[in-house]
């Protein structure tokens, strides 16, 4: 081997080596000090995630490294459903992976909660968490929100004129969308099932009967939607307002309708499994979710900061400005499994 290549590496490796036992910060807490320090002797971390798209994932991620050095973060981002299957997989095989689960089906959290499935964990950086978020937040500690959304409807603006896009929920009913709207499937995505809980709450199934009637395509995440607009194979849908503008952000003629009738708040939380291979790098990662540096790292996909202090990204709709509504969690959790049979039978898929 050629000495500057060999010296070249062995530099990259002490470099290395010197990162992975690289003293805790100066401006560290004790508390996330002592953390730092019992996270390094673990695993690199895996978090299972439905909450974003995967761009938005890797940047946490590697936001998390940055903040962290010598520490390792890998991700597995998928729907929700097939999160909440795998991680109960690993489970039932004894065979543990993942240190945070992160779900957009709030649903998942009681079901794990009743079984002795989650560790039970309360933040300190709670206290840097936007109020009207809080609410939402297991009140036994075993799971707390965050990230949080808007499912809003979409359109391609170069096939729908501003003055003409839909206006509320029912307008995607309107017959003159037949063949032109495109949705998700609540079998797959938490995002989905939600929605469909709160059309069922608000309108009835016979909104989905109608909307049948429509024939639109279904896809299964609900990021689907977009690529559906971007495709022009539909016009208008219920889809994701952060993945519809990040993807307007990069030249596509997207845009978003915040409903009349209210946009849907999507409140996501993380919890920390019973079994997690990495318990401290995992909590760890909870507190770093919750602090100013994942904010500014999600508003930049323009999903809404969980914590106080940080500005939307530009051109996105402060979340004080917007009309949202949501299902409690009992009606969510309650409604999804029966919902999923129903939108089934409905729409054949």
């Amino acid at each position: 081997m050629h000495t500057g290549v060999a010296n070249r590496i062995l530099i990259g490796v002490a470099a290395a080596l010197a990162m992975a036992s690289a003293p805790a910060r100066a401006d560290m807490a004790p508390w996330e000090k002592e953390l730092y320090e019992a996270a390094k002797k673990e695993k690199p971390i895996t978090v299972y995630t439905a909450h974003y798209n995967t761009e938005e994932a890797q940047n946490l991620c590697q936001a998390f490294e940055k903040k962290y050095a010598g520490l390792k973060c890998n991700f597995v981002r998928t729907t929700a459903q097939v999160a909440f299957q795998r991680l109960q997989q690993d489970i039932q095989a004894n065979a543990p992976v993942a240190s945070v689960f992160s779900s957009t089906d709030v649903s998942h959290y009681p079901a794990l909660k009743s079984k002795g499935l989650l560790m039970q964990y309360q933040p300190r950086s709670l206290d840097q968490m936007v109020d009207s978020l809080k609410p939402y937040n297991d009140k036994e500690g075993y799971y707390h929100v965050t990230a949080a959304a808007l499912m809003t409807v979409t359109y391609n603006s170069s096939l729908v004129a501003e003055k003409d896009a839909p206006r509320n929920w029912p307008d995607l009913l309107d017959p003159k969308w037949k063949g032109k709207v495109s949705i998700g499937h609540p079998a797959f995505s938490g995002y989905v099932g939600t929605w469909v809980v709160l059309m069922q709450k608000l309108y009835g199934w016979d909104y989905f009967t109608k909307l049948e009637k429509n024939q639109p395509q279904i896809g299964r995440s609900v990021n689907d939607t977009v690529t559906m607009l971007n495709s022009k194979e539909r016009w208008v849908a219920a889809g994701p307002e952060a993945t519809t503008l990040l993807s307007r952000d990069k030249g596509n003629p997207l845009a978003v309708v915040y409903p009349t009738d209210g946009a849907l708040l999507m409140v996501s939380p993380s919890g920390i499994p019973k079994n997690a291979p990495s318990p401290n790098a995992g909590k760890l990662y909870i507190e770093f979710l919750l602090s100013k540096e994942a904010g500014e790292t999600q508003v930049k996909s323009h999903s809404l900061s969980v914590v106080k202090g940080v500005a939307p990204a530009p051109g996105a709709k402060p979340l004080e400005q917007i009309k949202v509504t949501r299902p409690t969690e009992e009606e969510i959790t309650k409604g999804i499994p029966e919902v999923k049979q129903k939108f089934r039978d409905t729409f054949g898929v």
